[in-house]
C-alpha cells in the first residue's frame, strides 16, 4: 500500500536528530516560554522575511488571534466584514465568526483555485474590513495583486498560510510576507509540521504583534496583569525544537515535492483526471489535487491498485451546517472543486518509483 502520508517515514527522515532534540527539551526542565521558542520564532521570522513571529496553538488560533487583534488596533465593529474563499477548510471562515466577524465568501479561480481581484472586487462593500486570501493547496495566491484594492478601500490583507509553509511569489517574496499578517498551523501533515498540533502569526506590524501575543497569553504582557480578555494558545518547547529542526530543509523537502508534482503532470495522460494546470514554481504542493467526475469509482479503483487517497475538501464552506446561513448561496468553480477533488499521494518521502506507478495506474483507469 502506497499511503497518501507516511507521517511516520518523514519524521525518520530527522532522525537521530529528532529524539535528540526532544530529550534536550525533556532534560532542561524547561517546557513553556522556553529558548526553542524564542529560537524557532526567529529564525521563522527569518526565512519568511518578516519582523515578528509569534508560536501559537494551531492554525485557528493563528487566524483568530490576527483578526480578534486588527478588531481592536483598527476599531472595526462586531459584523465587520471579511472576504474569504468558499473553497477552503473551515478553520479560514470559523476565525472570522470567533471573532465576532461576518465572512463574506467568495468562488475560486478555476486555474489556480484561489481568489483573485476580478473575484473580489464585486464583494467589498462599506463594511469591509479585510481580505482572508488562502494559498490553497500550497498554490500562491497572488495577494501583490489584491493589494490595490486593498489600499484602494482601506482593507487589510490577512494570508492563510496554513498549506503553503516556504512558497514563494512571483516577485521571490516569501508567502507570508505580503500581506499585513499571516496565519500557519504545523499540524503534523503539514509541508512544516510539529508531532501535534502548531501555529504561528508573522507580521511586520510591531503593534499587531505586540496585541496578538498578549491575547494567546491570557490577555496579558506582564505575569498577573491582563489587560485584555485573552486565551490561552501556545507553542510549546517541544513543539518548537523539532520545528526548529526541520526548517532547515523546508525548501528540500517542498523541491521535491515539486519533483514529483511533475513526475505526475509529465506521465499521467488520462482523459478522465483533470491535473492542476499551474505552473510547478507557483506551488510547494502540499496537496496535487486532480479532478475527476466519479470520485468514488476513482478512488476505488486506486485503493485496489494499493494507492491511498483523500479528499480535500467535499464541501465547501457555505455549504456546511455550521454555515447554514449561507447555504442557499452558488459558487460554481468552489462546488465543482469540492464534487471532484481527489488529493494523489506526495510528499518528501514518496519515491520516484512509486509516483511512477500511481501515473501508470491512473493512465489505466477508465470511467
Amino acid at each position: 500500500m502506497i499511503n497518501f502520508l507516511d507521517i511516520q517515514k518523514i519524521s525518520q527522515k530527522f532522525q537521530p536528530d529528532l529524539s535528540s532534540v526532544i530529550e534536550d527539551v525533556v532534560n532542561s526542565g524547561w517546557y513553556l516560554n522556553g529558548t526553542k521558542l524564542s529560537a524557532f520564532e526567529d529564525a521563522f521570522a527569518n526565512f519568511i522575511g518578516v519582523q515578528h513571529c509569534i508560536g501559537v496553538g494551531n492554525g485557528l488560533d493563528a487566524l483568530t488571534l490576527i483578526l480578534q487583534s486588527m478588531k481592536d488596533l483598527y476599531h472595526w465593529e462586531d459584523g465587520a466584514e471579511v472576504i474569504v474563499p468558499a473553497m477552503t477548510f473551515i478553520a479560514s471562515a470559523q476565525a472570522i465568526v470567533r471573532a465576532n466577524l461576518t465572512p463574506v465568501f467568495s468562488d475560486v479561480s478555476s486555474f489556480h483555485y484561489t481568489i483573485t481581484p476580478e473575484l473580489l472586487s464585486s464583494k467589498v462593500t462599506k463594511k469591509t474590513r479585510a481580505l482572508l486570501p488562502v494559498h490553497l493547496y500550497g498554490n500562491s495566491c497572488d495577494v501583490e495583486s489584491l493589494r490595490k484594492i486593498s489600499v484602494d478601500n482601506g482593507l487589510q490583507i490577512i494570508e492563510d498560510a496554513a498549506q503553503a509553509h516556504g512558497g514563494r511569489f512571483f516577485s521571490g517574496k516569501r508567502i507570508g510576507a505580503a500581506g499585513d499578517a499571516a496565519a500557519f498551523s504545523f499540524y503534523p501533515g503539514k509541508n512544516l509540521g510539529a508531532l501535534g498540533d502548531g501555529g504561528a502569526v508573522v507580521t511586520n506590524n510591531s503593534y499587531l504583534a505586540e496585541l496578538v501575543r498578549m491575547y494567546a497569553n491570557y490577555g496579558s504582557k506582564e505575569k498577573y496583569k491582563h489587560v485584555i480578555q485573552g486565551v490561552n494558545s501556545r507553542l510549546d518547547e517541544i513543539q518548537a525544537a523539532v520545528l526548529l529542526l526541520k526548517l532547515k530543509k523546508l525548501d528540500e523537502d517542498n523541491q521535491h515535492r515539486r519533483h514529483i508534482a511533475h513526475i505526475y503532470k509529465s506521465y499521467i495522460k488520462n482523459p478522465f483526471v483533470v491535473l492542476p494546470q499551474y505552473a510547478d514554481e507557483d506551488s510547494v504542493y502540499h496537496i496535487f489535487p486532480v479532478l475527476v467526475d466519479n470520485r468514488k469509482k476513482f478512488q476505488t479503483y486506486l485503493i485496489e491498485k494499493g494507492i491511498e487517497t483523500l479528499c480535500h475538501y467535499p464541501i465547501p464552506v457555505h455549504k456546511q451546517k455550521s454555515f447554514s446561513f449561507y447555504n442557499s448561496l452558488t459558487f460554481k468553480e468552489s462546488e465543482n472543486i469540492a464534487n471532484q477533488e481527489v488529493s494523489l499521494p506526495i510528499s518528501p518521502v514518496l519515491t520516484d518509483d512509486e509516483a511512477m506507478y500511481i501515473s501508470q495506474m491512473i493512465n489505466n483507469y477508465n470511467d
